[in-house]
């Protein structure tokens, strides 16, 4: 069965975004060695999971190529399928991308019993808090940076049990914690 993974920066405190969804605390520019970290986590990964919101932003961002972005990421973020979880859009509006609704639950066990590589899941928000409600995620990766903002969107919104599997720290400040589901 595939591996849902989830991929998300977070503050010290544990929000992934402040009072207002503003992300202007993650300011630390990757280095190689959180390239390579990031790298080698996508390497079983053929799916990535996103929201509505996140991917209205996130899929027009990395089929611009933005500058500065190395060009085998930007193609991996282009080239690898994606799963936008949506009860309000229909059709994608996207390529190589893919709409589902319903019950978050029962779509997500659907999507992990199909053949395949590992699953990757960035985001937003909402969907970070209802698949780790429904503890559907396998293996948590959370880049944390060295901020904290007091109040904001928290990634955890009930207690949660989790095993501790590696923690990294990078030359550009952040940390990723790696942690699995205690179950």
């Amino acid at each position: 069965m595939r591996k849902l993974k989830l991929q998300v920066q977070v503050t010290t405190d544990g929000y992934m975004a402040g009072s207002n969804n503003e992300l202007d605390w993650t300011t630390h520019p990757w280095t190689s060695d959180i390239n390579a970290y990031v790298t080698a986590l996508e390497e079983a990964v053929d799916c990535i999971m996103l929201g509505r919101k996140l991917a209205e932003g996130f899929i027009p961002a990395w089929a611009s190529r933005p500058e500065g972005e190395d060009e085998k990421t930007i193609d991996w973020m282009n080239n690898t399928p994606k799963v936008v979880i949506s009860n309000s859009l229909t059709e994608s509006p996207w390529e190589n991308t893919t709409v589902v609704s319903g019950d978050l639950a029962e779509t997500v066990n659907q999507l992990k019993a199909q053949p395949g590589g590992d699953m990757i899941a960035y985001g937003g928000g909402m969907l970070v808090a209802n698949l780790i409600a429904d503890d559907l995620i396998d293996e948590l990766h959370l880049f944390v940076n060295p901020t904290a903002l007091g109040a904001g969107m928290p990634v955890f919104a009930d207690r949660t049990e989790l095993r501790l599997v590696k923690a990294q720290s990078f030359e550009c400040g952040i940390t990723a914690l790696h942690y699995e589901p205690k179950r």
